[in-house]
């Protein structure tokens, strides 16, 4: 009894079967696939990691499937001393599904378009007015008042919903001067594509 090793791949743009790639359609892949396994019953089929997440999402009929889109960063090395109109940039990244924050610039560049949420939560000293910036427009802001000068650090936070189109940038900036911004999983921007 002879086992063939099959090494079937699913790339975006079309299905490769030995090295040769075929240009077809959806349902001609899933059929084709079929028949690949059912002629093969005794064959050993290999799928990476995406091949397999597209068979299923072949398999289960569904035409829309949405890539995953999330990212949670926080500042971790030292605390963020900031001017005025500067890019808050957090240096530790704990996932960033779809590629989109960039720790080197701290932009989020939206690689799907859709309905995402973003989260960005501070603990600062007193007077630290930040904006959540979609391209130039700011869409959130949060702020410790002077008036709580006894308290040395106050943890803020912001929650906001936003209709995104493929490129749009979002990222948190220092409105006002001297921002102090506490590190050590105290501050933090997270963003996720709903819908």
């Amino acid at each position: 009894m002879s086992h063939t090793l099959l090494a079937i791949s699913l790339i975006l743009l079309g299905l490769t079967i030995g090295g040769n790639s075929l240009q077809t359609g959806t349902e001609t892949k899933v059929d084709l696939l079929k028949s690949l396994i059912y002629d093969n019953t005794k064959a050993t089929v290999t799928l990476d990691s995406v091949a397999l997440k597209q068979l299923i999402q072949f398999s289960s009929g569904s035409s829309n499937f949405r890539q995953r889109v999330s990212f949670s960063v926080y500042v971790r090395i030292k605390p963020l001393m900031l001017g005025a109109g500067q890019t808050v940039k957090y240096d530790a990244v704990l996932t960033n599904d779809g590629n989109g924050y960039d720790d080197r610039t701290g932009v989020f560049t939206c690689p799907v378009a859709g309905t995402y949420m973003f989260v960005v939560d501070s603990l600062s000293k007193t007077g630290i007015f930040l904006h959540l910036k979609l391209n130039r427009k700011t869409v959130g802001t949060l702020y410790v008042s002077t008036a709580y000068q006894k308290n040395p650090l106050i943890q803020i936070s912001r929650t906001v919903v936003l209709k995104l189109q493929m490129g749009d940038h979002v990222k948190v900036e220092n409105h006002g001067g001297n921002g102090y911004i506490y590190n050590d999983l105290s501050s933090g921007f997270n963003g996720v594509l709903l819908y």
